[in-house]
């Protein structure tokens, strides 16, 4: 097994409560944070890599803009940064370890509420009363992240990903319900340690229960699960499929009419395989536009 399934791991158990929610159209967001992540990276008896441990600390930036499009609302945002990466293991019964930092694979994503959320500027939006919201979303992964070859241990993937996912959301008075299940394909990665690497889709399904306190102070408790994923290198099926459990918590607050804070953090509950890591950040973000 090698270290590059890190970074897969913690995209595939991304946490993120209020995806599809409807907002006013014409909206930006400029977002700034940082994350930390440290844990282990999984693997069987068999393999050359044993007792491998990775902590990162990811330096990230993002843009939004919501939309509304045949009468629905809509969001668009892409997110990218840098990564700083440490990691040491066993490889063939001699210690490794690796220092490494350069820019993370960026993400594109594209939101559609298609039931429930009616696209409305600011000034319609106070009455506004949420029921249910059934979306859909399309996430993209660019390879343009550092990477080398040779090495166990990098940032980027080499390969493109894609996922499509389907969200529903029920409010019931200050409390809402999440659901999100979703599948991500990766392209083949033929430069992987001096061999291809192809992975099987990785399903995942995303629970959130969101409390919100007041206008724009909320908070959120959320769980993941994610199964398969499974590699084949140079034709050869390893048969390691993953399959993992997180939970984690989001507080959300307002520091005035445009800016406020996004507090996070989240941990493995269970494993059969994966990865097992905890994650905690904090991020910035301006909003304006819309009427606001």
């Amino acid at each position: 097994m090698a270290a590059g399934w890190w970074s897969i791991d913690v995209c595939a158990q991304q946490l993120e409560p209020r995806s599809y929610s409807n907002i006013p159209i014409g909206m930006n967001f400029l977002v700034s944070g940082y994350v930390y992540t440290d844990g282990d990276i999984a693997s069987d008896a068999t393999s050359p890599l044993q007792d491998a441990e990775v902590q990162t600390h990811n330096a990230l930036v993002g843009y939004a803009r919501s939309f509304g499009l045949w009468g629905t609302s809509g969001k668009f945002d892409i997110i990218g940064g840098q990564s700083w990466v440490s990691g040491s293991a066993t490889f063939a019964g001699q210690p490794r370890a690796r220092d490494v930092n350069g820019l993370i694979d960026p993400q594109f994503r594209v939101a559609i509420n298609l039931y429930g959320a009616p696209a409305m500027r600011l000034s319609e939006f106070t009455n506004y009363q949420q029921n249910i919201i059934v979306g859909m979303s399309f996430a993209m992964t660019a390879p343009v992240g550092a990477y080398e070859d040779d090495k166990l241990l990098n940032i980027g993937n080499n390969r493109w990903s894609f996922k499509p996912e389907l969200g529903i959301s029920k409010a019931m008075g200050r409390f809402t319900l999440e659901l999100a299940p979703g599948v991500t394909f990766f392209t083949e990665n033929d430069e992987y340690f001096g061999q291809s690497r192809e992975q099987d889709p990785l399903f995942s399904m995303q629970a959130h229960g969101i409390y919100s306190f007041r206008r724009g102070l909320w908070g959120a408790v959320s769980a993941t699960y994610y199964t398969g994923g499974g590699n084949t290198f140079d034709g050869v099926n390893q048969r390691d499929r993953l399959e993992h459990v997180r939970v984690g918590g989001t507080l959300s607050m307002p520091l005035g009419k445009h800016p406020s804070i996004k507090l996070y953090a989240s941990t493995g509950a269970w494993s059969r395989s994966g990865s097992d890591f905890w994650l905690a950040g904090i991020a910035f973000q301006y909003r304006w536009g819309g009427g606001l």
